[in-house]
């Protein structure tokens, strides 16, 4: 029994129960939980600096989320053994839970932040990412740290028509919807996932039985709260203020702003530079010896535009570019733009450019996934690129960020729903986007271009896919809201929220959501959804002048692919000993052969950009496992000569016995001089002895017979 335990328990629907449990572990941490559900156990800590840094103006927070190997009784692999750097995996749950819990922090507080969430032991039927954000919140519910919680996570699944709450990996597999839904008491904070085209109001009616579940789970963590005694939290002081330099500022530069944002311009640069001006002439207005906090008047500047900027929306449905509030950016596409890729595609969307190739490997190409609770391969992966030069930045490459395996990942989830079936799909698809220029929605435009480069590379993909960027500026006090489509990345940093959302024709693939203001309102989601399909569908029929269904053949330089089966007990003859027989027909052909048993039978599928190459190969393998068949003629080699006959392979790897009785017609004493070895012969298949399995060959049974002698 661990000492000063304190434990409360969250009663799910089913039956199943999650507790917290604190006091006894990682005590100084300011905060730090234990949550159990099953055999999973996953510990929370959070540590939180009493004061900020010099100039500091915002919340430097780390979230980091880490699966330990023997939490599933594994051993790491590589050369280390040890765990390193975060897996993409664990990158995203880190997302996710920063996601939901950064928008809860007072807007002032700007403390160094860090939150640590470790999976200690594992349920196979547990996942344990829909567990990370309540462990998180629940660490922040036991400290002094001020915030605005607490919050939840929980995942919501749709199986066989039914809602459900932290499905098992089994049930998942059946699901036609999978979202990880983030909310307070009062309001949803945040959505992730995908689903099978479903409708717009499947997705709100999920959504809202999603919440009915946080609800409790926050109202445990209050209860908690009150029993450590950390509802009073610690007093902060992180931000200057300097009341009579924003008056001052607010009085002279107001009207100014709402001006500049009211020209409308839509380029992005020019915009800069018009308040660029406005700022610097304000700063020399004020002199040398102005008596003022010099450091406020950036912050002070950024929040005068900002209330202009939304206050232009909300007074005119009007925006930045000039454009109506559900008015999408021009859009222009190209295929086959790079003539040595399986597919490329351009998609351009007012200053968003995305260029997007497909390329087609073998199963030897697939991405190996080896994590404390999932293992195994990948045949569909995404990369996303977000270079300096997209945004006019001097910025070096050192690898993709967390921003960017997020950003691919939900691009990824928008595209694998419309791909073939594995069992129809003998390729490992890699599709790589590389944004070009970005001024809001590059996902969104990933999306677009990488449904374009499948179509261009020959996959055939159940229907083109297209992503839109929502966003909403909002007036809690005057109940005003404005809801726009293919927002700017002025107006995703400006707004209230950042909903992307994407598609086929028929319903929604993929979700992406983050507020940024409290209580958004189930029926504004709901016309947040509808105005985003209608731009889905206006992009979807921009793209289709370009190309509406995939090509219908490969590139020439693409690999073709054929598949065969063969029966299990093949499978050897065709590798051969130590892989010599399909190592001699890949050397030979230069195609690639890949063997696998699946299903108590032997796969195999030719891989090659050549037509020939690969009949050539195929053409050896389906000699090698063909079934001898009495009475068919063969081609044989005679592989050595016994005093009563000589042994032929007439088949590769099968060899038959040519009696001296059926090598002529006319008796023979002797096989001296009859025939050479290496010789080849035409030979006709007799019998197969039934309980040696030997084969009995002739070659007289091709030979004329010879006529009987007239008495």
């Amino acid at each position: 029994m661990l000492p000063n335990l304190i434990t409360k328990t969250i009663h799910l629907r089913d039956g199943r129960e999650i507790t917290i449990e604190t006091g006894a572990l990682a005590k100084q941490a300011d905060g730090a939980v234990v949550v159990r559900m099953g055999k999973a156990m996953i510990l929370a800590t959070v540590v939180s600096k009493k004061e900020a840094s010099e100039g500091v103006d915002f919340l430097p927070m780390s979230v980091d989320y880490q699966e330990k190997f023997a939490a599933s009784g594994k051993i790491p692999g590589g050369f280390l053994k040890r765990e390193g750097r975060l897996s993409d995996y664990e990158i995203l749950i880190s997302r996710i839970v920063d996601r939901a819990i950064r928008p809860i922090f007072p807007d002032d507080y700007h403390a160094d932040t860090n939150i640590s969430i470790t999976l200690m032991s594992a349920d196979e039927n547990i996942l344990p990412d829909c567990l990370a954000g309540l462990a998180a919140s629940a660490a922040l519910a036991v400290s002094d740290i001020p915030f605005n919680g607490p919050i939840s996570e929980v995942r919501v699944a749709k199986i066989d028509g039914v809602l459900i709450i932290n499905p098992t990996p089994a049930q998942l597999e059946k699901s036609s919807l999978e979202f990880i839904v983030a909310g307070s008491k009062e309001y949803i904070l945040m959505v992730e996932g995908e689903a099978n085209e479903i409708s717009e109001d499947e997705m709100v009616e999920a959504l809202q039985f999603a919440h009915e579940e946080i609800k409790r789970h926050c109202e445990v963590q209050i209860e908690l709260t009150k029993v450590v005694g950390k509802e009073v939290k610690r007093a902060y002081n992180h931000e200057k203020s300097d009341p009579a330099l924003f008056d001052k500022m607010k009085s002279e530069l107001y009207d100014k702003l709402f001006e500049c944002v009211s020209k409308q311009i839509p380029n992005k640069s020019e915009r800069s530079d018009l308040l660029k001006k406005i700022k610097e002439e304000f700063v020399a207005s004020l002199g040398q010896d102005h008596g003022f906090e010099t450091s406020l008047i950036g912050p002070y500047f950024h929040k005068i535009h900002k209330e202009a900027a939304r206050n232009l929306t909300l007074e005119t449905k009007k925006r930045l570019d000039g454009r109506d509030l559900n008015e999408i950016r021009p859009i222009w596409t190209v295929v086959d733009y790079l003539p040595s890729a399986h597919g490329s595609a351009i998609f351009t969307r007012g200053e968003t450019q995305s260029i997007t190739t497909c390329t087609l490997g073998t199963k030897m190409d697939e991405q190996m996934v080896d994590g404390a609770m999932i293992s195994g391969f990948n045949k569909f992966f995404l990369h996303y690129n977000f270079p300096g030069f997209s945004t006019g930045e001097v910025k070096i490459n050192r690898g993709p960020g967390r921003r960017e395996v997020g950003h691919g990942n939900l691009a990824m989830r928008a595209l694998k729903k419309v791909l073939p079936p594995d069992n129809q799909n003998p390729y490992t698809i890699r599709i790589v986007s590389d944004i070009l220029e970005s001024n809001g929605s590059s996902s969104m435009a990933t999306v677009c271009a990488g449904s374009l480069a499948l179509m261009d590379a020959g996959i055939p993909i159940k229907a083109p896919v297209t992503g839109i960027a929502m966003g909403m500026i909002s007036d809690t006090k005057t109940g005003k809201y404005a809801i726009l489509s293919d927002i700017l990345g002025d107006e995703d940093h400006l707004g209230d929220m950042d909903f992307k959302v994407t598609g086929t024709e028929k319903g929604i693939t993929a979700c992406q959501m983050d507020l940024k203001v409290e209580g958004l309102d189930y029926s504004v989601l709901k016309e947040a959804l509808y105005q985003a399909k209608e731009g889905r569908l206006h992009i979807l029929n921009e793209i289709t002048k370009t190309l509406a269904a995939p090509k219908p053949d490969f590139k020439p330089h693409t690999p073709r692919s054929f598949m065969m089966w063969i029966p299990k007990e093949l499978i050897g003859a065709v590798i051969g000993p130590g892989g010599k027989v399909i190592q001699e027909i890949q050397k030979d052909t230069a195609a690639t052969i890949i063997i696998e048993e699946v299903d108590n039978q032997g796969k195999i599928n030719v891989f090659s950009a050549n037509q020939a190459n690969m009949d050539a190969a195929i053409r050896r393998i389906k000699a090698i496992v063909a079934q001898p068949e009495i009475g068919e003629t063969y081609t044989g080699k005679v592989k050595n000569i016994q005093p009563f006959g000589a042994f032929v392979e007439f088949m590769p790897g099968k060899d038959g016995l040519l009696h001296i009785s059926e090598v002529k017609w006319e008796r023979l004493e002797s096989m001296e001089g009859v025939l050479e070895p290496g010789e080849e012969i035409m030979v006709k298949l007799i019998d197969v002895d039934k309980k040696t399995g030997k084969f009995k060959l002739s070659r007289k049974a091709l030979l004329p017979k010879p006529e009987k002698p007239v008495a």
